[in-house]
């Protein structure tokens, strides 16, 4: 494979209006990105990932664009933006924009063109169709309704719509929309980002002819259809190949081998990608199904593409209380899953957060939640006839919300995120969970993040080294080896709450490159006894 300037870096995703708001309106913006981007750099990380912060009416959370030249108000300014490209490469920071090209909001002009007569020349920048029988078109649920089609009445037609009704699909088939995203893509390019995050980059083909689903609720049929790969690869010699920019898709419902199309650098389309085999298809963690599924795609794209390790993001529960323990070991699980997502193949990505070890929020009462998928749902079941009580219950762990509440600067009011009232509660435990007070203690969790990637940067084994797992049939206990050149580490954790005994190959203690209980292992018949969540990386 060749090297990229990328394959050594590590990914800190911005949430930004959950971030820092510096002029009191409750959200965070972008020049409070550039006033904490000191705290950024600190921890190490060398590139940044921010979400759309387009205008938009923001129906979710800025995923439904309706301009795509210009930044919403809430944010700021363009000339704040380029401010921040400015700053971040003064710390050696590079920038990259989170885009959504599958689909814009309702009120994008190109809609409001397109939904204004059946002859309008935009009309086929959407896909459109008649209805049959008085109902839709097919029986296709989305991502966020219970139909993926909305009936227009002044046209008499439906229009398509993968998520929310607000976020009609672009056509991709017409050749005027890509020309127009590819435009569009050129003019951030110029400004000075250094790649893009493509959001639901895998459905921008449909499926032909729109057939019916013998099961509706297996949404699979949304996503990598024929044709796909042709516009991927359009976009790149159109666009990405022009830049050293890095291009990383969103791609769900994939298996290695599918994966493997999007990321192979002879394909020449996207540079790594984000699958969901973890994060949407493990609710909880399985230690086991885990390794199943980084050996997978270890062997499916190593030495041909680049992969992506993730446990949180934006849309998914704060991995310490999903796959940790955010009570008693909460400092320790943090540390453990930290340690196995920089020493896995791949590139490791930051939440915001996550390296002070923020937990997931249950707010009682769903008018605290601001998740338009869970909204939906909520209102979907109770009307018909669910307990309000019981669908509040079970929507809560899975819930975007639970990741988006505001970053915890301090144990103030509204955790030092804002001086106004903040577009989401905070979650209450930042009086004790905060930057300020990870900073002061020498073995907290960001100064264990920060430790990391410094390993990562001295020890290119890291990077570069080839992956074998070990221990594969063990529930509790997870270990690998990674080989570059001279250079070996040994990777064992224990993922359960109780002791776990291990035998590990004669290695001395010197060698030892971090822990998350000290450098003093207990031993017990010449092999070690590993705390509760307890992680220790060894250089072989």
């Amino acid at each position: 494979m060749e090297m990229k300037w990328w394959n050594e870096s590590v990914v800190y995703q911005v949430y930004w209006r959950s971030f820092y708001d510096t002029d009191g309106d409750g959200y965070g913006d972008l020049r409070g990105v550039i006033e904490k981007l000191d705290y950024i750099s600190e921890l190490g990380v060398d590139v940044i990932w921010l979400n759309p912060f387009y205008v938009s009416p923001d129906k979710d959370n800025g995923y439904d664009i309706s301009d795509y030249y210009s930044i919403m108000p809430k944010a700021g300014t363009l000339q704040d933006f380029e401010e921040l490209i400015a700053e971040a490469k003064k710390r050696n920071m590079k920038i990259i924009m989170d885009l959504v090209v599958n689909h814009t909001s309702n009120e994008h002009p190109w809609f409001k063109e397109s939904r204004s007569s059946k002859d309008n020349p935009k009309r086929d920048w959407y896909i459109w169709r008649d209805g049959k029988d008085g109902n839709p078109p097919n029986n296709w649920r989305s991502y966020f309704c219970p139909s993926t089609w909305e009936y227009d009445e002044e046209t008499e037609q439906y229009f398509f719509h993968s998520f929310a009704v607000e976020q009609p699909d672009l056509n991709w088939e017409n050749k005027e929309v890509r020309e127009a995203i590819y435009q569009m893509m050129h003019f951030w390019l110029q400004k000075g980002i250094s790649g893009f995050r493509l959001d639901a980059i895998a459905l921008l083909a449909k499926s032909a002819g729109y057939p019916d689903a013998e099961e509706p609720d297996d949404i699979r049929y949304l996503t990598n259809n024929p044709g796909v790969h042709d516009y991927l690869q359009e976009m790149n010699k159109m666009v990405f190949s022009q830049y050293d920019a890095l291009t990383v898709g969103e791609v769900a419902f994939v298996s290695p081998e599918e994966g493997l199309l999007y990321v192979d650098e002879s394909r020449k389309e996207l540079d790594t990608l984000f699958h969901f085999e973890v994060c949407d298809e493990m609710p909880t963690w399985d230690l086991k199904r885990f390794k199943e599924i980084q050996k997978r795609w270890y062997e499916g794209l190593w030495g041909k593409g680049w992969n992506s390790q993730f446990l949180n993001n934006h849309d998914h529960t704060r991995l310490v209380t999903r796959y940790g323990n955010d009570a008693e070991y909460r400092v320790e699980s943090a540390k453990l899953f930290a340690a196995m997502l920089h020493s896995l193949p791949g590139m490791p990505y930051i939440y915001q957060g996550e390296e002070i070890g923020m937990t997931g929020v249950r707010f009682d009462d769903i008018n605290d939640y601001n998740d338009i998928a869970m909204k939906n749902k909520y209102a979907e079941l109770t009307a018909n006839g669910q307990d309000p009580q019981e669908v509040l219950e079970q929507l809560q762990p899975l819930s975007r919300d639970n990741s988006r509440t505001p970053m915890q600067w301090d144990g103030s009011e509204h955790a030092g995120f804002t001086n106004g009232k903040p577009w989401i509660n905070v979650n209450p435990n930042h009086l004790e969970i905060n930057v300020e007070a990870a900073l002061s203690d020498k073995d907290s969790i960001f100064y264990f993040y920060q430790k990391l990637i410094k390993l990562r940067k001295k020890h290119l084994v890291f990077v570069y080294g080839d992956y074998t797992p070990m221990m594969e049939e063990d529930e509790n206990l997870y270990s690998y080896m990674r080989t570059y050149q001279d250079e070996s580490i040994l990777f064992v954790g224990n993922f359960s709450e109780t002791n776990q005994t291990v035998s590990l190959p004669e290695i001395e203690e010197e060698n030892l490159l971090i822990s998350n209980y000290g450098t003093e292992a207990s031993e017990e018949n010449q092999a070690i006894v590993l705390k509760p969540y307890e992680v220790r990386i060894y250089l072989v």
